[in-house]
């Protein structure tokens, strides 16, 4: 289902949609109250969802698709640098899967890349299950039991944090637990458009305590800060503690991705690493967090429970990368402390 007001990118999204013999197009609407009374007879795999909307915007219609009829939803985003980007970051927050740009007229440079984002995306998120959104997740107290477990050996000195499908939310949710204060820097990797990367860490930025930005090439970390990787740039930590971005060909199709950070981390930090998958399709940072966890780091997974895709975090459990696997709201918790642990050393 397409939902969308403006003619033109509706024809234009329909055209995409019809140009992937994977997908079939249920029905295309020009509000969010005409998608709600639509959905229950067409019953979409998956909903493309503009922000801004007459009426009812896209962000209270994905609260109410969530709530009442759960639906894999890619939101389309206007523009990066407009006020609705904030919107869009906060429709993931509700449900939503993933963001991508709005699709430009067909003769305008880059359309067909657009296109077949939003084609993959499409397809992709329509395979993920989705749950009734309930505010806060449920939380087996079997799980919560797990930090008692064998601490890391050394004290940590860096973070390096990871998450594609279902990332901003879980992020947000993990960083919002530690303090302004927290002695170790943060290396980010988040699987986005490189058009949202900027607009992504600012949103993140205003959400928790930490100083969230873009990272810097030469950069030195600093404890307390968070340091995103920046659209379609490797983030790596060089054995002499400062920040490189590179342009190294992707792995397993992921720019930046997640193996190389944690990789760099392991053999820049070795028993002083900390390592932390969370949920993502496919299985990019697997590896990485294995060969942290075999250099001597602390590794943690995102618990099945929890993730919204559990794709990443599973393939780290297989390979034997994982140190201990918690369901997300107990993540941040025991990052704060172990932080607290390296404070009071």
């Amino acid at each position: 289902m397409i939902v969308e007001d403006s003619t033109v990118v509706r024809r234009l999204l329909a055209h995409i949609v019809s140009g992937d013999p994977r997908l079939v197009l249920a029905a295309a609407v020009a509000s969010a109250e005409e998608a709600l009374r639509e959905l229950p007879r067409v019953r979409p795999d998956v909903i493309s969802m503009d922000i801004r909307l007459p009426g009812m915007d896209g962000l209270e219609a994905t609260r109410r698709i969530m709530a009442e009829q759960p639906t894999p939803i890619v939101v389309i985003a206007d523009s990066v640098r407009d006020s609705t980007f904030g919107i869009s970051m906060n429709a993931l927050k509700a449900g939503a899967l993933s963001v991508v740009e709005k699709p430009v007229g067909i003769e305008t440079g880059g359309h067909e890349q657009i296109a077949e984002t939003i084609r993959t995306q499409l397809y992709i998120m329509s395979q993920v299950p989705v749950i009734r959104q309930r505010g806060t997740l449920a939380v087996r107290p079997r799980l919560l039991a797990e930090p008692a477990q064998r601490p890391p050996p050394q004290q940590p000195a860096v973070l390096a944090i990871a998450a594609s499908t279902g990332g901003p939310p879980a992020l947000a949710q993990v960083l919002g637990a530690l303090p302004a204060d927290y002695p170790l820097p943060v290396l980010l990797v988040q699987h986005m458009g490189a058009a949202f990367m900027e607009g992504f860490a600012s949103w993140l930025n205003g959400l928790v305590p930490l100083k969230v930005a873009l990272a810097q090439e030469g950069e030195v970390p600093q404890p307390g800060r968070v340091y995103v990787a920046p659209g379609d740039r490797h983030l790596l930590l060089s054995p002499q503690g400062v920040l490189r971005l590179s342009s190294e060909k992707p792995l397993a199709s992921q720019r930046p991705s997640a193996t190389i950070l944690f990789r760099s981390v392991a053999a820049a930090a070795g028993e002083r690493a900390l390592g932390v998958l969370l949920t993502g399709m496919g299985e990019d940072g697997a590896v990485g967090l294995t060969e942290m966890r075999r250099a001597g780091g602390y590794t943690i997974t995102e618990h099945e429970s929890t993730a919204v895709v559990y794709g990443m975090p599973a393939a780290a459990v297989r390979l034997g990368g994982s140190s201990l696997s918690l369901p997300l709201p107990a993540i941040g918790p025991r990052l704060a402390q172990l932080g607290r642990r390296e404070a009071q050393a």
